[in-house]
């Protein structure tokens, strides 16, 4: 399993992301390599390519947000 910290909230693309829970909050995405480029919290950049149903849960802990997604969920990634 995945796991990022950021400190910026995230817009998902309505055409490549839908959100499929509220509590707690899931994205999934509807295309197939969605890619979503991150800035952790120690301004690292990682660029993240989704598989189509690929989901990324998103948790909002004092200041940050707190990323993770399954591992079988990324086509391959970049940092």
């Amino acid at each position: 399993m995945g796991l990022l910290y950021t400190k910026f909230y995230m817009d998902f693309d309505d055409a490549e992301w839908m959100q499929v829970s509220n509590n707690p909050i899931i994205f999934q995405t509807v295309k197939k390599d969605v890619s979503l480029e991150i800035e952790d919290t120690s301004h690292k950049s990682f660029r993240l390519n989704f598989k189509k149903g690929g989901k990324l849960n998103m948790f909002r802990v004092t200041g940050k947000f707190r990323l993770t997604w399954d591992d079988d969920d990324i086509s391959n990634s970049i940092t």
